[in-house]
């Protein structure tokens, strides 16, 4: 009679399986637990999913601060995302570009993107504050803001293209810049965003352009998985409408379509004069070469 094997030691500390575990704060969990109840409602009354929902009074995202394949310029004809009328996206960006916060966020929870979208966002916290005051320190060390009265989407997209053309400018000039707000076209949907920093970089005769983003963290420790995971999304969507950019493969009929916008629109004086002061040219090439991220 032959004895069975003895069963393996059970694992020790140095060998389990760790867990990475991330601490919510007590607005997540609130989002969480009215997901859970509006989930068991949804079982109870199917009907629910059909009806219609209270308008928003805030978004997940500003429109300041801002993946997804590629399409192929050469061979592949560029065309609209069909959106559904009940979806999210046609919902709240039905004429609106996509933003690339709102990429990230659905990254990090995607029923907390939604309850944020129909019932509003978190309230301002100190962390939040914090963050937003940081910014603006790092923002005003390159840029000096000047406010310009608008009058219409033609306009402010006016403005954001000046600003885009400034930012570019300096880059060139200077080797960095700040807060330089970027818009692409991403498999059939508009996406902006706003990249922190943007710093130029010699290796010999070429120059690179490399993209920061700047985190506050409330807790004086680094961030955890998930946080990196969603900051390296956030970071390749900001390379990519920057890559577009830098390729010279914008669709402008497409841009003009999509946010109803009057291409021969006669600017205010102000903003006229805005450009003169900023003494840009009429067309600004930026000769920087891509970078691989690996």
């Amino acid at each position: 009679m032959t004895e069975s094997p003895a069963p393996p030691p059970p694992p020790t500390s140095s060998t389990a399986t760790k867990i990475p575990q991330e601490i919510i704060s007590g607005e997540g969990m609130a989002l969480i637990d009215a997901a859970f109840a509006s989930a068991a409602q949804s079982l109870r009354n199917p009907s629910c999913i059909q009806s219609k929902t209270p308008k928003p009074t805030a978004t997940v995202s500003s429109p300041d601060i801002e993946d997804s394949g590629r399409v192929d310029w050469d061979s592949s004809p560029l065309k609209k995302r069909n959106i559904g009328p009940d979806s999210l996206l046609h919902r709240f960006r039905q004429k609106r570009s996509l933003f690339v916060t709102d990429i990230t966020a659905t990254d990090w929870c995607e029923k907390e993107t939604e309850f944020s979208l129909l019932f509003g966002g978190p309230k301002m916290t100190k962390a939040i504050k914090e963050g937003s005051a940081r910014h603006l320190e790092l923002e005003k060390e390159l840029i000096i803001n000047e406010k310009v009265p608008v009058k219409s989407d033609e306009e402010v997209w006016a403005l954001n293209f000046l600003n885009f053309i400034v930012g570019a400018n300096q880059l060139m000039s200077k080797g960095r810049t700040r807060e330089l707000k970027v818009v692409g076209f991403v498999e059939g949907i508009w996406m902006t965003g706003k990249i922190d920093e943007i710093r130029v970089l010699l290796t010999g005769s070429e120059r690179y352009a490399t993209l920061v983003e700047t985190k506050t963290r409330e807790q004086r420790k680094l961030p955890g998985e998930p946080q990196r995971r969603n900051g390296r999304l956030q970071m390749m969507c900001y390379k990519y409408l920057w890559d577009s950019l830098v390729d010279d493969k914008f669709p402008l009929e497409f841009f003009f379509d999509f946010f109803s916008l009057k291409p021969n629109y006669m600017l205010s004086s102000e903003i006229i004069e805005n450009m003169a002061k900023s003494g840009i040219a009429s067309e600004v090439r930026i000769a920087l070469k891509k970078k691989k991220v690996h």
